[in-house]
């Protein structure tokens, strides 16, 4: 066809809705939205809009001592079990049934 809808160049406002998702008014509501929610959830872990670098520096700190408190929290009562588990397994194995083979 020789007047076919795609052959006709977009408008200026087809083209910025076509970059946008959508009307303007609409795509700047879901941003905002959006906005607030992810300002809560950074908020949350500790993010401060003003300092950003010092919010991550210690985000990245406190991952770190995590970690650590984790493995310190795994090892007490590692040890704490072993003393018991370790002897009564001990004791069993030697004061245990033969086992023919």
């Amino acid at each position: 066809m020789q007047h076919d809808v795609r052959d006709l160049p977009a408008g200026s406002a087809d083209a910025l809705h076509r970059f946008l998702g959508g009307s303007p008014l609409a795509v700047a509501f879901r941003l905002i939205l959006l906005s607030i929610l992810v300002g809560v959830v950074l908020a949350a872990i500790g993010f401060d809009p003003w300092n950003i670098i010092h919010s991550i520096r210690m985000l990245f700190q406190r991952l770190w001592d995590f970690g650590f408190d984790a493995i310190n929290w795994a090892w007490r009562y590692f040890l704490l079990g072993a003393v018991i588990v370790i002897p009564v397994w001990f004791l069993s194995r030697l004061f245990g049934a033969p086992r023919g083979r």
